[in-house]
């Protein structure tokens, strides 16, 4: 497989309402994630970081890239059993009404016939997109109850975006049931630049304001950092994290890429 030549940022903010960030964020190529965490403190933030975590050991230890799918379900699974554990312990601890969840969205550099691709993967409602040609396009598909309203023709996706239960989702790292993962294999041949995001994102910046803002910055690095700040500024209602990753190229060698990444 061609050796790929990447440049990525990542950043993240606790916004103007919550206490605590649950949130967390993992760039250390060929492995990007963005987890969102949920269960409030010492809850949300612990199944994130144990998604952080989990997915930094194939970062670290490498991955046979021929068995993406195969390797990320995985971490997935691994990650699940290690966030009911931490919460069964909680319970057995004196605290009954403990809860710890985490949404995903994964990308990792896989290859597809001797050529790299990105491997997106999601539990929830953390999204994927892409920018080819100046244009955002959404990768992933929400598992939440309102793309299931919307995919079910009961209200739009205008009106998904104000809808108060909005931020249910069907689907996450954690909970009584093992999720399934969504995934996609993505082309690097028209080299697109790749976001990674949690909904204080997006929940607070439709898609024309985040391909504006990308637009902006073509450093990836400063592109999450302004991502970030556009959805604080916008109100700021939930935790906000973004990951911008940058196709640069085709490396000659294993050297180490050239790459930027700001927390």
């Amino acid at each position: 497989m061609r050796s790929v030549e990447l440049r990525y940022g990542g950043a993240t903010d606790v916004g103007l309402v919550r206490a605590v960030n649950e949130d967390a964020f993992l760039a250390r190529p060929p492995v990007f994630v963005v987890a969102d965490g949920m269960g409030g403190h010492d809850g949300g933030d612990i199944a994130s970081a144990i998604v952080v975590e989990e997915f930094g050991r194939l970062a670290e230890s490498g991955y046979d890239p021929t068995l993406g799918p195969e390797t990320v379900a995985a971490t997935l699974r691994a990650c699940h059993a290690r966030i009911q554990e931490h919460a069964a312990r909680q319970r057995a601890g004196g605290h009954p009404s403990y809860q710890s969840g985490t949404t995903a969205v994964a990308a990792l550099l896989v290859e597809v016939e001797g050529e790299p691709r990105w491997l997106v993967a999601n539990v929830g409602d953390s999204r994927a997109y892409r920018v080819v040609t100046g244009r955002l396009e959404q990768v992933s598909v929400d598992h939440s109850l309102v793309q299931e309203l919307v995919d079910a023709g009961t209200i739009t996706a205008a009106e998904a975006a104000h809808h108060p239960e909005r931020n249910v989702v069907t689907r996450a790292l954690g909970g009584p049931d093992r999720p399934d993962a969504d995934y996609f294999l993505l082309p690097l041949d028209d080299l697109p630049r790749l976001v990674l995001c949690s909904d204080g994102v997006n929940g607070m910046l439709d898609d024309p304001e985040i391909e504006q803002v990308l637009a902006r910055a073509s450093d990836p690095a400063q592109a999450a950092l302004d991502l970030v700040a556009a959805a604080v500024a916008a109100g700021g209602e939930d935790n906000a994290t973004a990951v911008v990753v940058d196709v640069v190229g085709w490396a000659l060698d294993e050297t180490p890429d050239e790459t930027e990444e700001t927390r």
